[in-house]
């Protein structure tokens, strides 16, 4: 009776979890640890990130020359969000909300920016369907980097 009702328990955590997953837009491949974003979910983020993000942060991920040396306003520009750049290094919740609020919102501080927030033209699925376009397209390195960071959140 005992193993039964494990047995029941566990199933149905399974099938929750699946669910969840559909629900979120997200599908698991490889190991049960690694979310990936369905290849759906990824076309529609580079569509949104070619109308909304391109003209800064390139067409091709790359963001503006001199990324790391400030304009004259003081502000730096729009950073390369491809494997050069520094976006890989933040977890999830830090970049969703760096897009919807936008930077100086989330640093703080008076830190100023040019990054706005896109919380009046993107839903929150948009944002996540721009995220999951950009880091599908970083190696296996900073893919399982950025993982890390985001589950240690």
């Amino acid at each position: 009776m005992k193993k039964a009702l494990r047995n029941t328990v566990g199933i149905g955590l399974v099938v929750g979890g699946v669910i969840l997953a559909i629900f979120a837009g997200w599908r698991y491949a490889g190991t049960a640890s690694t979310a990936v974003a369905s290849a759906d979910i990824i076309a529609q983020g580079r569509q949104i990130y070619a109308d909304q993000c391109a003209a800064c942060h390139g067409a091709e991920l790359e963001g503006q020359p001199d990324w790391r040396t400030p304009l004259a306003s003081g502000r730096l520009p729009a950073p390369p969000h491809d494997e050069s750049g520094h976006t890989w290094h933040h977890p999830d919740e830090v970049l969703f909300r760096i897009v919807k609020e936008g930077t100086a919102a989330v640093v703080g501080g008076g830190y100023e920016s040019d990054m706005p927030g896109f919380a009046d033209v993107l839903s929150d699925a948009d944002i996540r369907a721009v995220l999951a376009y950009i880091k599908s397209t970083w190696p296996e390195r900073e893919r399982s980097y950025q993982e890390g960071v985001s589950e240690a959140n």
